[in-house]
């Protein structure tokens, strides 16, 4: 069965015809990623409009999450079955997406990652630029600022690059409520270690089981510090920096996200 594409006016919007759900019990959620609050389900071969789409959390491959019409929710567009791969209707503006990381965390990113103004080859032989910018093109083409770069484009850029990790983290923390600079602490320590590394881990499973946050980070954060079974005295002034920004008050709020 394949989706039509004919556009209805639902209360002023424009949304297309209905779509059937493939899942077998699905979840809307308050925004595009599985980080977010489950407002409500749909069940497998139930109808749904969609007013707008926009980029999420990958599902399976797929990265486009379709706004409900009547839930005001998200839904993946791996479970609904609009017939192509891609977007059959309008983006939507102001979409909820992970917090932005504050300055604080950027600095602290910056100080550790360091700077250089021109392209090199780093020790793994890709091309890069900034704060550890790998380049997508050649000569870092995809920079939207001249190279040499300056400090502060550097960390404009630095903070572009954080976008994703910032979404990552925000999937995977589903138990626990951070400030900005607890999110910022993970920020950081999933940069430096990676996504995959950081969903499997035990100090989101200790997180998403709703222990004391600044606990957990100061227990497990200075686990990570080994580098070829050696301790690296790097990572380990990394991870005690991020649990001293963990601790840091006057921050504002992050996660769960409001949407």
């Amino acid at each position: 069965m394949k989706g039509s594409t004919l556009p209805l006016l639902v209360a002023g919007l424009t949304v297309t015809a209905a779509y059937p759900i493939t899942g077998d019990v699905v979840n809307c959620r308050s925004g595009p990623g599985t980080g977010y609050s489950v407002v409500k389900q749909y069940s497998q071969g139930q109808d749904v409009t969609i007013t707008c789409q926009t980029e999420g959390t990958n599902v399976n491959g797929v990265t486009i999450w379709d706004k409900t019409a009547d839930g005001n929710c998200y839904v993946s567009d791996y479970y609904v079955q609009t017939g192509v791969n891609g977007y059959v209707t309008g983006r939507c503006s102001g979409a909820c997406t992970a917090p932005k990381s504050n300055q604080a965390t950027v600095d602290l990113i910056a100080e550790f990652e360091g700077f250089e103004p021109n392209v090199y080859i780093d020790p793994t032989g890709n091309p890069t630029v900034g704060y550890g910018h790998l380049c997508q093109r050649a000569g870092c083409a995809e920079v939207p600022y001249p190279i040499p770069l300056s400090q502060a484009d550097g960390k404009r850029l630095l903070a572009s690059d954080m976008a994703r990790f910032e979404q990552c983290i925000t999937t995977m923390i589903t138990g626990a409520t951070l400030n900005l600079n607890q999110y910022g602490a993970l920020i950081s320590w999933s940069f430096n270690m990676g996504c995959g590394a950081a969903q499997t881990s035990t100090l989101v499973a200790r997180l998403n089981r709703g222990e004391i946050v600044n606990t957990v980070l100061a227990e497990e954060l200075p686990r990570w510090v080994y580098g070829g079974g050696v301790v690296l005295p790097g990572l380990v002034r990394r991870r005690n920096a991020e649990v001293a920004l963990a601790r840091t008050a006057g921050s504002g709020p992050a996660l769960p996200v409001q949407c």
